[in-house]
Formats: structure tokens, C-alpha cells, sequence
């Protein structure tokens, strides 16, 4: 398994990290500061949110993470749209314009894409009540997207794959109001895994310095694993090692039942979000995971292929909301 940077010593990065303007360091809670201006580095004036309860410092990724999620459900329906970085292609996923056009017709909170797709649809973003460009910074190539590839690269022979393609930074400046990478369980080589989990500590760091909130999909894809992808016990551990590595919200697979998706939710000490996996071929099983999963204490979904794949992408949103919000 590669990882773009080289890693040597207790300093090194498992991919190539920006140097950040203003290398304040960011605390969370009381007496906590944020970094200062970006051109100075300087430490400014703690802030406090004021409202119900005990006022607290806030920093710019708990600012962005909180409008993801509605104000009055408390919850947050996601589509994605990154597929394409690792499949290619797929049937109704062709014109990237016209899916991300469609899908912010649709009403989502926010919309999964990826560094390229985002730069070629970002006015699409630019207005007042539109989704929030959620960027993947990370690339895998496993035995999970192997099936979906070309035939002439269906093999296994290349291993497990993972980089980062995609700093902080660079999704901020892009636009990004949210980044999302991978932690992959169960890999056939323990130092593909320990490299996963160095970039996952280091995007989470990169990410509080520019003020950006973190999901992590914390997926059961690794060789030894890929016939157990719904392992409640398995999805527990990866859920709660996302969020102890500094994940501000985790994204995994929902356990097929509420209660065993419950141990999952009630193990992580952050909100769970729950993945779509392949289409359906009517929307009814959609739903109702859905129901089960915000049954189980799930604070939404990130739905794919069951969105941008839907015969009718905005009744499935229409829908989709209606469960997720009671609207």
C-alpha cells in the first residue's frame, strides 16, 4: 500500500501536508483559541456560542458542521456523488452538470464530490440555500471496487490500495464546507491498515488547522473482512477508532437490524451517518433501512447510487427527506 509523502520520524505526514499559514494550535472547549489571521499566525480572541445552556469556544469546523445538519430534525441527508474516482463511468452518472443539478434540486444537505467534479460544477454551489460541497480527499483501489472496474482491470494482483489525493486546504479552497476519507478494516497486510490510520490522524489535524469538519467512512472493505461488510461487532470497532483518531462525524454501513445498528451508534462518541451501498431496485428497502437506521440514534444518511442512479432522482429526495425530516 503506498502513501503519498515519505515517513520519516515522529514529524513525518503520511501524505504531502500543506504548511499552513498561522500555526496556531486549536483546542476544543473552555479556554480554547482559534488560529489567528492567516497572514500573521498571531492567536485571536477566543469565541464563545452564545444560546441555551453554557456558553463554549467554537472553531470554524464546528461552524460548518453544524449547518450541515437541519435545525430542526438535528439530522443531515447526504448524496454522493464520488464514485467516479474509483469506478469510472456508470450508467446515468455520465454528464457530471446534469447530476449535480439535479441532486441540489433535490434539496440534499450536502452533496459528496470529488476535487475535479467539484471544480467543474462549483457555480452550481454558489447561492444562498444550495447543498454544501462535501470534498473526498482520498483514492482506493480494493477488493470493495474491484467488481465495478473494466473487465481487463478486474484483478486482485494490484493488492489494497489507498492515497490521498487531496489536502484540507486545497478541498477548502475549492469550496468544500466538509472533507471525507476512508478508514478501511481488515486488510490482508496490518501495514496497509497502520498506514490508513496515519493518514486519518493527519487529515483530522490538517483539517481543525483550516477549520474544516471531518467525515470519516469507516467501511469493512479489506480482504480478510469483505463478506462481513454489515459485522455489527466489526462495524462498532471501526466506527469508534474513526472517531478516538479525530473524525467529527463517521459514515458506515447500516447493520441490516435498529438493534444491533444500536451498538454501533451507541459506541461512537460522534454522529453517525449511515451509507446507501448498491441500488435497490425499487426505493421501498431504501426507506426502510433508513427508518431502521434513524431508529437505532443514526443522524442521517449518505445515499448514492439510490440517488443519482434513480429512475427519478428528485422523488427519491422528496422522499428521502420526508423520512429523514418529517417533511
Amino acid at each position: 500500500m503506498a502513501v503519498r509523502g515519505a515517513l520519516d520520524g515522529a514529524t513525518a505526514r503520511p501524505y504531502d501536508a500543506p504548511a499552513l499559514r498561522g500555526d496556531t494550535e486549536v483546542r476544543h472547549g473552555p479556554g480554547g483559541t482559534k488560529p489567528g489571521p492567516a497572514c500573521s499566525g498571531a492567536p485571536a480572541e477566543p469565541t464563545e456560542a452564545r444560546g441555551r445552556g453554557k456558553a463554549r469556544i467554537v472553531n470554524g469546523a464546528e461552524v460548518r458542521l453544524g449547518r450541515l445538519f437541519d435545525a430542526k430534525s438535528g439530522r443531515a441527508f447526504i448524496a454522493a456523488f464520488d464514485h467516479g474516482v474509483t469506478g469510472g463511468p456508470k450508467p446515468r452518472s455520465e454528464n457530471v452538470r446534469e447530476v449535480v443539478g439535479e441532486i441540489i434540486k433535490g434539496g440534499p444537505e450536502g452533496i459528496l464530490i470529488t476535487p475535479g467534479v467539484l471544480k467543474q460544477t462549483a457555480d452550481l454551489f454558489a447561492h444562498r440555500g444550495a447543498p454544501d460541497p462535501i470534498v473526498r480527499v482520498d483514492w482506493i483501489h480494493n477488493y470493495e471496487v474491484f467488481p465495478g472496474l473494466p473487465k481487463k482491470l478486474q484483478s486482485t494482483a494490484q493488492g489494497e490500495q489507498y492515497e490521498v489525493v487531496c489536502s484540507p486546504e486545497e478541498a477548502v479552497s475549492l469550496g468544500a464546507e466538509a472533507i471525507t476519507c476512508f478508514l478501511i478494516v481488515g486488510h490482508e497486510d496490518g501495514a496497509a491498515y497502520a498506514a490508513n490510520v496515519r493518514a486519518l490522524a493527519s487529515l483530522a489535524e490538517d483539517a481543525r488547522r483550516v477549520g474544516v469538519p471531518l467525515i470519516c467512512e469507516a467501511v469493512l472493505w479489506g480482504a480478510r473482512v469483505i463478506d462481513d461488510k454489515q459485522d455489527a461487532e466489526l462495524l462498532a470497532f471501526a466506527s469508534r477508532v474513526a472517531a478516538e483518531l479525530g473524525a467529527d462525524v463517521v459514515k458506515t454501513a447500516y447493520t441490516g437490524d435498529p438493534e444491533s445498528m444500536r451498538k454501533v451508534i451507541d459506541g461512537c462518541p460522534v454522529p453517525v451517518l449511515v451509507l446507501g451501498g448498491a441500488r435497490s431496485a425499487t426505493p421501498e428497502p431504501v426507506i426502510a433501512a433508513t427508518k431502521g437506521a434513524l431508529a437505532a440514534g443514526a443522524k442521517g444518511v449518505v445515499y448514492g447510487r439510490n440517488v443519482w442512479q434513480a429512475d427519478d432522482r428528485l422523488a427519491i429526495c422528496k422522499l428521502l427527506r420526508g423520512v429523514i425530516h418529517g417533511e
